[in-house]
């Protein structure tokens, strides 16, 4: 029989997945390292049961004592499951701008939850650090964890995210590109691969409000670069001990807007239902893009899952509140309003006389030229008319594929009709689209006036 013997052994071996149609315009090879195939559903169950386990041996935590953490929803995640298996009562304190979700899955695996506001100082004593520490020192046979200043929360990374990126990828990967919030992952991976390969770059993805970039360029803590932000699980207003800014090659800003953009691109380009933070390391990715050449491997780590955020950047009523989800019309729109949605096309065998009745008989001033299934050209109105009146006889029946032009330019029905620009001009009158189940419809100028 194969089994584990309770939860917290499934952690780790998360697989690396290829990115493919957010990676477009991105050179190189892109790998996802999925962490939402923890039991938690995020990278912090590792270093979760490593700051316990840590714990006990030096004898912080006793059995039956109270694990107490100031948490963004997943290090919390973690540490709950270690508190379900070995016995432990679980605090946590968290901020009021965390997804209702987060805190409903905490309270459901037995937690006790302390919701803290955001916007005061770290040593307010409303904040969820002051908070999380005023109890660990009444609570008899507690331990706070401090997932910030706690090494051993990087040092999990050091031991086991960090070879399993070296392994997965042969000790090809160039680039790392992860979001830094208490600095645990960041710093422990980029440790493990630097001793491998000094040459290897890290990025760090910041977001507007935190302290990090700055301070990593200029070495000065600047007050004026805090304030708030929508984006979860990276950024800081602190400079927590495991953030080791000397393994950490650059920081590249996100805004909240972008980030959850990308987030939402990720589930519906690659079924990759994935959290504000992952969203943040592709933006900042396709932003430094341009450092990048086709020899590259990029390793982009997804610390969480998006079923915690289904309330927030997964929700278009959220999105729109805030003015990140513009409703612009996209050509999937577009073609739902056409009365007449039939893919009318022509074979390059078809004769000039053959397309002059078929334009008069739909009433239509363009249509695909086909080879069997495949597009190979276009014929449109005014082709059609120049070549009759050159001569009527002898040309109407001439074989498209003698007199045809090129094919109509290939596009997503998901593409925003102000995109458009890019392909239909004086020469271009229409595109194709393709849906999800493969149909083909043809948009026209005419089609985009009827729309505006």
């Amino acid at each position: 029989m194969q089994y584990k013997n309770n939860i917290l052994e499934t952690i780790g071996n998360t697989p690396l997945v290829k990115l493919n149609g957010v990676a477009s315009d991105i050179p190189c090879l892109v790998l996802g390292k999925v962490e939402t195939f923890n039991p938690g559903n995020s990278i912090k169950d590792r270093m979760a049961v490593k700051m316990i386990d840590d714990a006990e041996q030096r004898g912080d935590l006793k059995p039956g004592g109270t694990i107490i953490e100031c948490t963004s929803g997943n290090t919390g995640m973690g540490l709950a499951l270690v508190g379900c298996v070995r016995g432990y009562r679980c605090i946590f304190t968290t901020t009021d701008k965390q997804s209702k979700e987060k805190v409903d899955v905490l309270k459901a695996v037995g937690a006790e939850v302390i919701v803290c506001p955001t916007n005061v100082e770290p040593d307010d004593p409303r904040s969820y650090y002051s908070v999380a520490r005023r109890l660990s020192q009444e609570i008899p046979n507690s331990f706070w964890c401090n997932q910030y200043d706690n090494l051993s929360n990087r040092q999990a990374h050091y031991e086991s995210t960090g070879p399993e990126i070296w392994e997965q990828t042969a000790g090809k990967i160039t680039h790392l590109v992860v979001g830094v919030g208490t600095g645990g992952t960041v710093s422990g991976v980029a440790k493990y691969l630097k001793e491998q390969n000094p040459n290897i770059k890290i990025w760090g993805a910041d977001t507007y409000g935190s302290v990090f970039k700055k301070y990593h360029e200029t070495g000065i803590f600047d007050t004026k670069e805090i304030y708030p932000y929508i984006t979860e699980g990276i950024g800081e207003d602190i400079l927590p001990k495991n953030v080791d800014f000397s393994l950490i090659d650059l920081f590249e800003k996100v805004g909240d807007k972008d980030a959850a953009l990308w987030a939402r691109r990720l589930a519906k380009e690659e079924g990759l239902l994935l959290g504000y933070s992952a969203g943040s390391a592709l933006g900042a990715l396709w932003q430094l893009r341009d450092k990048l050449t086709k020899d590259d491997v990029v390793v982009v780590i997804f610390h969480d899952s998006g079923s915690r955020y289904v309330g927030k950047i997964y929700n278009d009523d959220w999105m729109r509140e805030r003015g990140f989800l513009e409703d612009e019309m996209k050509l999937s729109d577009l073609i739902a309003r056409k009365k007449d949605r039939r893919f009318i096309s022509l074979q390059a065998t078809d004769t000039v006389r053959n397309a002059f009745a078929i334009m008069k008989a739909h009433d239509i001033s363009q249509m695909p030229v086909m080879d069997g299934d495949v597009i190979v050209g276009s014929i449109t109105e005014t082709q059609v008319l120049h070549i009759l009146l050159e001569n009527p006889l002898q040309n109407s029946e001439k074989a498209l594929r003698m007199v045809m032009g090129d094919a109509f330019p290939m596009v997503k029905d998901s593409t925003p009709i102000s995109q458009l620009n890019r392909y239909i001009n004086k020469e271009i009158p229409a595109v194709i689209a393709s849906d999800r189940t493969g149909g083909l419809h043809i948009v026209t100028q005419y089609d985009l006036i009827q729309a505006i």
